[in-house]
C-alpha cells in the first residue's frame, strides 16, 4: 500500500509545503562536484525543521544529462552520479520517518535519444517500437517536415540518417518526443509510474506534460485535443484509488483550463503549474528580453487564478523553480531591501490558497547568479540561445543580460549552506560556479536568527499546517 505522506488525510497536500530539490545543486556527499541522494538524505533533519510535507524531486533517473536528467535514458534506474536505487529507497524510508513524502519528477513527453526504447525505434521502420516516436518524411525539399521549433533553438526535427526519416525533438535533438497516440507506449509508462508508486513515493510532478496531446502535422503543441484523455486514463491506470500528490507543468494553460485539469469531477491531476505570472514579463524576444517588474500586472495574474479555482480546482503557488530566475532578484530589490523584498514574496506566496512550492535557497533568499561570460554557463537552452543569436548576427553582450536576469543556471547554483569554501555544498570542484554572496547569504548565518529570511519561511508553513483558514479559507484581494 503506498504510505501516506505527513498527515493520514486525504489530500494532504493542501495544508503542506512543498520543497523543490534540484539534485545536482543541492549536497555533495563525496566530492565529486555534484550534489547526490546520500547528500539529500544528509540534509534530510533540515528540511523537517523547516516543515515541509513532501520533496520534489528534480530528476535523478538513468541520463546523459544533455538536460541535467530531464533526458532520461531508463525511467527505473538512478544515475551513477546521484546514486543507487538502494539510495532512493533509503531516502523515501528515512524521509517517510520525519514525515516527509518524495515527489518524483516524472518526464513523459519525451526521452533520451539513448533509451532503450528510442535504440529500438531507430533501427529499421518495421521495428514494433517505431511508433513510440514521432517520425516524418523529409520535405519535398530533402528538409525538415514543417517549420516547428524547437523550445532549446534551432528547428524541432532531426534526421535520423539510418531510416532516413525526421523524428521530432521539441527540445534538445537528444530527447526525442514520444508519441502518446500508441497505446503500448501508455502502458508502458504507466506500468512504470505504478513501479514507481508501489516503491512508496508520494506522487508525480509532470513534466510539460500539457505537450503530450501534440499533433505536429497541424502544428498544435501544448493543450492538443486529446490531452484530457489521456490524463483521464493516466489517472485511472495509476493515480486512482491512491493518496498521492500529481502536479502538472502546464506552460500554456489559462485560468478557464485550470478546473479542467483539476476540478473535483475532472478525475486528471491535483493542481497544474501555471506561468501567467512570469511570462507577463517576457517581451517580445521571450524571456531573453525581460520587460521591467510591474506591481499590478503581477497582482493580476497571481489574483486571475485565485479567482477561476476558487470554488472548484486548485491552486499551485510559486515564485521559483529549476527553470526561473530566483524570485527575488526578479521581483524584488536585492541591492536595499533584499530582506524586505525575499519575506513580501513568501508571505504573498503562501497565504494564498493553494500549495506553495518553496525550491531550495529560496527559504534563505539566495540571488541569481551573477554571470557575465557564456562560459559560465552550463545550460544547454541558454548555450543553444546564444550559439543562435550570435550566428543570426545578433547582439551577445544583450543577450546575456537578457540570460543574466532570466536564464535556468541562476536558481541552479549551488544551494549556499555556509559562508566557507565552496558554500559548504562540495569539498570537490563544484559543476557550476558558486555564488560570490555565500559569504552573507547562508543556512548557517540565519540558523537561530528569528529575523532571518529562514525563520520567516519557518513560520508561514507552520501556519499552514496549523490553520485551516489559510489552507482552506476565501481568498480576497
Amino acid at each position: 500500500m503506498t504510505r501516506k505522506p505527513y498527515r493520514d488525510d486525504l489530500q494532504w497536500w493542501k495544508s503542506s509545503a512543498i520543497y523543490q530539490i534540484y539534485p545536482r545543486s543541492f549536497c555533495d556527499s563525496n566530492a565529486d562536484g555534484i550534489g547526490d541522494i546520500p547528500g539529500i538524505i544528509s540534509k534530510l533533519d533540515y528540511l523537517a525543521d523547516l516543515g515541509i510535507g513532501a520533496i520534489w524531486l528534480s530528476p535523478v533517473y538513468t541520463s546523459p544529462m544533455e538536460d541535467n536528467g530531464y533526458d532520461i535514458a531508463d525511467y527505473r534506474d538512478i544515475a551513477p552520479e546521484f546514486g543507487t536505487l538502494a539510495d532512493i529507497d533509503r531516502l523515501i524510508a528515512e524521509a517517510a520517518e520525519r514525515h516527509i513524502g518524495i515527489v518524483m519528477d516524472l518526464v513523459v513527453n519525451h526521452t533520451s535519444s539513448d533509451h532503450a526504447w528510442f535504440a529500438e525505434a531507430r533501427s529499421s521502420r518495421e521495428n514494433p517500437k517505431r511508433d513510440y516516436y514521432i517520425w516524418r518524411d523529409p520535405a519535398p525539399d530533402g528538409g525538415p517536415p514543417n517549420t516547428l521549433r524547437s523550445y532549446f533553438g534551432g528547428s524541432a526535427w532531426a534526421l535520423d540518417e539510418v531510416t532516413g526519416q525526421y523524428y521530432l525533438h521539441l527540445f534538445a535533438p537528444g530527447q526525442p518526443d514520444l508519441n502518446w497516440e500508441n497505446p503500448d507506449l501508455r502502458a508502458e509508462i504507466y506500468a512504470m509510474m505504478n513501479w514507481w508508486l508501489d516503491r512508496g513515493i508520494a506522487g508525480f510532478r509532470m513534466d510539460v506534460i500539457d505537450l503530450i496531446g501534440k499533433e505536429p502535422n497541424r502544428q498544435i503543441l501544448n493543450n492538443g485535443p486529446r490531452l484530457h484523455d489521456y490524463l483521464k486514463e493516466m489517472h485511472r491506470e495509476t493515480l486512482a484509488g491512491r493518496n498521492v500528490l500529481a502536479v502538472g507543468e502546464t506552460w500554456e494553460a489559462t485560468p478557464e483550463m485550470g478546473v479542467l485539469f483539476s476540478g473535483r469531477s475532472s478525475k486528471e491531476l491535483s493542481m497544474v503549474f501555471q506561468f501567467q505570472h512570469v511570462t507577463c514579463f517576457w517581451g517580445d524576444a521571450g524571456k531573453w528580453d525581460p520587460k521591467l517588474f510591474d506591481l499590478v500586472l503581477f497582482k493580476k495574474a497571481l489574483n486571475d487564478w485565485q479567482r477561476a479555482l476558487a470554488s472548484d480546482g486548485w491552486n499551485s503557488l510559486f515564485i521559483s523553480n529549476h527553470d526561473l530566475p530566483r524570485a527575488v532578484s526578479r521581483y524584488g530589490d536585492v541591492t536595499d531591501h533584499w530582506r524586505e523584498s525575499a519575506t513580501a514574496l513568501a508571505t504573498v506566496n503562501h497565504l494564498m490558497r493553494g500549495t506553495p512550492y518553496v525550491y531550495q535557497g529560496e527559504e534563505i533568499g539566495m540571488t541569481n547568479a551573477g554571470f557575465t561570460a557564456i562560459d559560465q554557463y552550463r545550460d544547454v537552452e541558454t548555450l543553444n540561445h546564444y550559439e543562435e543569436t550570435v550566428a543570426d548576427g545578433g547582439d551577445p553582450k544583450a543577450f546575456l543580460a537578457g540570460a543574466a536576469a532570466n536564464g535556468r543556471d541562476n536558481a541552479r547554483t549551488p544551494m549556499q549552506w555556509t559562508a566557507g569554501k565552496n558554500a559548504g555544498f562540495t569539498a570537490g570542484v563544484p559543476w557550476i560556479e558558486v555564488n560570490t554572496n555565500h559569504a552573507t547569504i547562508n543556512v548557517e548565518a540565519q540558523t537561530g536568527d528569528k529575523k532571518s529570511v529562514l525563520a520567516h519561511y519557518r513560520t508561514l508553513i507552520a501556519l499552514r499546517r496549523s490553520h485551516k483558514v489559510i489552507s482552506l479559507g476565501d481568498y480576497t484581494p
